[in-house]
C-alpha cells in the first residue's frame, strides 16, 4: 500500500497521555473494574492502559469484544458483532476501551450491548477523539487526544489492515496522481 505516513502523537507523548489516563480513572475509584477493549485497532491501547492501571494500583480484569464497521475500507458501515464478551458484567464497573471515537456509532452500541446485560457502569476511554465527526449521541468520559480530522493509522489502528505496528500514531496522506499531458514521454 501506498502512501504517506506523517507523525500526529510519537511514542514519548502517547506513553505520557495513557500513564496520565490511568491516573485519571484510578481516582474514579471503579468498583470491580472489567476492562473491555474493542478490536481489533484498541488491542495495543488497551494493554498499555492496564498495565499504567496496574502501575497505579488498580488490578482491572480484561476482556475483548470484537466489532466490525469499516471492514477493509475507510467508511464506518453496519456494525458486526465478530466475537462478544464471556465475563458476566452484571454489576460491573467497566471502561471500554476503544482506538477512535469517530462517529459515535461503534461505542454507542457496545455501550448499550454492556448496560443492556446489567453493567453497573459503563465508562468509555477513547485513545482518540474526533468530535466533529459524531453522528452517534456519545461522548468519552477518558479521552487521550483530540484528533484532527486526518485518517489516522499506528498504535493498533490500520488502513485496510496495514501500519497497526507503528508505534506512533501517524496520519495518511495519499500519494498525488502524477498530471500528464497526453505524451507518452517518447
Amino acid at each position: 500500500m501506498t502512501a504517506n505516513i506523517f507523525t500526529l502523537y510519537d511514542e514519548d507523548t502517547i506513553a505520557k497521555r495513557v500513564a496520565s489516563l490511568a491516573g485519571e480513572i484510578t481516582k474514579a475509584d471503579p468498583d470491580r473494574l472489567l476492562v473491555v477493549a474493542v478490536l481489533k485497532g484498541s488491542f495495543i491501547f488497551a494493554a498499555d492502559l492496564v498495565r499504567a492501571m496496574h502501575r497505579v494500583g488498580l488490578e482491572p480484569e480484561m476482556e475483548f469484544i470484537h466489532l466490525s464497521s469499516y471492514g477493509a475500507g475507510t467508511e464506518s458501515q453496519d456494525i458486526r458483532i465478530l466475537r462478544d464478551v464471556e465475563s458476566d458484567v452484571n454489576g460491573r464497573d467497566i471502561i471500554l476501551v476503544d482506538d477512535i471515537l469517530e462517529s459515535g456509532r461503534t461505542l454507542a452500541f457496545a455501550k448499550d450491548r454492556l448496560i443492556n446485560r446489567g453493567a453497573k457502569s459503563v465508562q468509555i476511554a477513547a485513545l482518540l477523539d474526533k468530535p466533529e465527526r459524531r453522528k452517534a449521541a456519545i461522548s468519552a468520559d477518558y479521552v487521550g487526544f483530540t484528533c484532527p480530522d486526518k485518517f489516522v493509522v499506528g498504535y493498533g489502528m490500520d488502513m485496510g489492515h496495514a501500519w497497526r505496528q507503528l508505534p506512533f500514531i501517524g496520519y495518511v496522506v495519499p500519494p498525488k496522481a502524477e498530471a500528464t499531458d497526453g505524451k507518452t514521454g517518447e
